[in-house]
């Protein structure tokens, strides 16, 4: 088996890569990482650079949600490659969207922004609505300040849809797992009752007649 490097799956030139690159060279995170922390350590509850760059990409490609995020960390070298192959979990990623909401707001509009001069959001899954982005939107109107910040502000609201979104069905899933989980937990144990009586049972009867078997 030869290793992955999961680097070369972020390419130059593609939204992945400057989301990336971005993150690492040109979004401070002190103030987020400052607010960010382990209540028992103090040190960062995880990299907040990480979850930013898994959560946008996610939300390019239409994923508003913590565990199908989480999945394709899993499941997707793209995310593997940006999560750092360090997959966090489900429930990491619900809080530190629902407790950093603002901070994530004004970061992803940012970087966004960038993103749409340098033509990459065209075609683009941001499900607002269930509608796509037009694939000339990165490409209109992007000559003056004028014109950036209306396309500042029409990032920010569809970031911030998104956000609630997110958090809405991250409460969502977690209410119906948990009550899945103790359906499913109950259905088990109860199918192993019966398993280990009717197991117990054969075992006294094959005993009784065969009373000198192993």
């Amino acid at each position: 088996m030869i290793p992955v490097d999961f680097t070369k799956q972020i390419v130059p030139g593609t939204l992945e890569y400057t989301i990336h690159w971005l993150v690492e060279n040109r979004i401070d995170l002190t103030e987020i990482s400052g607010k960010y922390k382990n209540d028992k350590t103090g040190a960062p509850a995880y990299d907040p650079g990480i979850l930013l760059k898994i959560v946008l990409f996610a939300y390019s490609r239409g994923i508003i949600s913590s565990r199908k995020i989480m999945d394709a960390c899993r499941e997707n070298i793209i995310f593997r490659a940006l999560s750092a192959d360090s997959m966090p979990d489900f429930t990491t990623i619900a809080s530190f969207i629902r407790e950093m909401k603002e901070e994530v707001k004004n970061i992803f509009t940012g970087v966004l922004l960038v993103c749409s001069e340098m033509d990459l959001l065209g075609g683009t899954e941001f499900a607002l609505d269930g509608c796509k982005m037009s694939s000339n939107a990165a490409k209109e109107n992007s000559g003056t300040f004028s014109d950036l910040k209306k396309k500042r502000e029409k990032l920010e609201a569809t970031i911030d849809f998104l956000l609630k979104k997110q958090i809405k069905n991250d409460a969502g899933e977690l209410t119906g797992r948990e009550n899945n989980t103790e359906e499913v937990k109950y259905q088990r144990i109860e199918r192993l009752l019966k398993k280990a009586e009717k197991i117990e049972k054969f075992l006294k009867i094959s005993r009784w007649k065969h009373p000198l078997s192993f």
